[in-house]
């Protein structure tokens, strides 16, 4: 069944499902409705939560014996897998399909993965969960519907904006959700239920070392590695959740990925820039990247940030940003050693 973002929380009070396939483009959306998913499970008794996420060497086996532990005694267990962009494998769809077939009552199992086409809906292990399932496509929110998550989350966090700093808002953040998100929090600590007009919106943008992360997209498209290093500096310094960071190389690398392979279909570049909303000042060093990318290195880069993805969360990475600045690197040219892993410096300075 399929089951809207804005709509999951509704869908949760009538009650659990014993899978969610958590699929889309837009990683703060997904990151909130797999967190959503956990807090109402953990109130009815399951307590433990196991993650996998499909990288190379990943012995599918773990997960089915995970799935069907008994929980006697065991706590009741929410299972999350990250197919980290990627198909399941042969082996991988015909143990999804088993579990489907031996519902489990003690697990819940949570899929998320990138953007669900045609292809992944028509599969038969897709099929097979999605039957007693929940299915929730996190889509980029632009135009209308990302101006109604804004009001929505003003009307949450009881922030009152004007029209004009809600506009403001969004244009400087770029359709980035989790930037969006972040202003408004800030915004609903500093002025309470007070009417909030484009002049304080913008002078906390300006003085929000944050917002520098969009800086880091002219590096990325035109392929400066100095400007890229600086950038990244500057957000280290400041302390800038490492996770905002790759999610602006993830957007990047897929929005790249998804026009490139377009363009080879025959798709027209002028039509690409409307349907990926790239602004007019942001067209020509998008054509730059286009042309300098190939399809392999934008692959390429979407795995490592997957690999980046894994090691961040199971604290494999003692510099985050030496990670960071590797991949963002690999949009300038293919780098030919591999990711640091260990790195008591988390400065970037010199090491390129």
């Amino acid at each position: 069944m399929r089951c809207y973002a804005n709509q999951l929380a509704g869908q949760l009070s009538k009650g659990l499902h014993p899978f969610y396939l958590v699929f889309g483009e837009e990683p703060f959306q997904e990151g909130n409705c797999v967190l959503t998913i956990r807090q109402v499970a953990k109130k009815q008794g399951f307590d433990e939560t196991i993650k996998f996420a499909l990288l190379p060497g990943f012995d599918w086996q773990e997960i089915i014996a995970q799935y069907n532990s008994m929980s006697l005694f065991s706590a009741r267990t929410v299972i999350e897998l990250d197919l980290n962009q990627q198909k399941p494998p042969t082996q991988g769809v015909n143990i999804l399909k088993e579990i489907a077939a031996n519902i489990n009552p003690d697990v819940i199992l949570i899929i998320k993965g990138a953007k669900a086409g045609q292809d992944i809906q028509r599969s038969a292990w897709f099929k097979a969960l999605d039957k007693n399932g929940l299915f929730v496509p996190c889509y980029p929110l632009t135009g209308f519907h990302l101006e109604k998550w804004l009001d929505e989350e003003c009307k949450r966090l009881k922030v009152n904006l004007k029209s004009d700093a809600k506009r403001s808002l969004l244009l400087a953040t770029e359709g980035n959700l989790l930037a969006t998100y972040q202003e408004l929090e800030k915004l609903s600590l500093l002025y309470k239920d007070t009417l909030i007009d484009q002049q304080q919106v913008m002078g906390g943008l300006l003085n929000q070392a944050k917002f520098d992360i969009f800086d880091l997209n002219e590096g990325l498209l035109k392929g400066n590695p100095k400007y890229i290093i600086k950038v990244l500096n500057k957000l280290a310094t400041d302390n800038i959740e490492p996770t905002s960071v790759a999610w602006t190389l993830q957007n990047q690398a897929q929005t790249l990925l998804n026009m490139k392979r377009a363009l080879v279909q025959g798709q027209p570049i002028g039509q690409l820039f409307k349907q990926f909303n790239v602004w007019k000042n942001q067209q020509q060093p998008t054509q730059q990247a286009l042309d300098r990318l190939p399809i392999s290195q934008l692959e390429n880069i979407i795995m490592l940030l997957g690999q980046f993805d894994s090691a961040y969360k199971s604290n494999a990475l003692n510099a985050p940003f030496q990670g960071l600045a590797h991949i963002a690197l690999s949009f300038c040219q293919p780098v030919t050693f591999s990711m640091p892993y260990s790195d008591d410096n988390n400065q970037l300075g010199g090491v390129y």
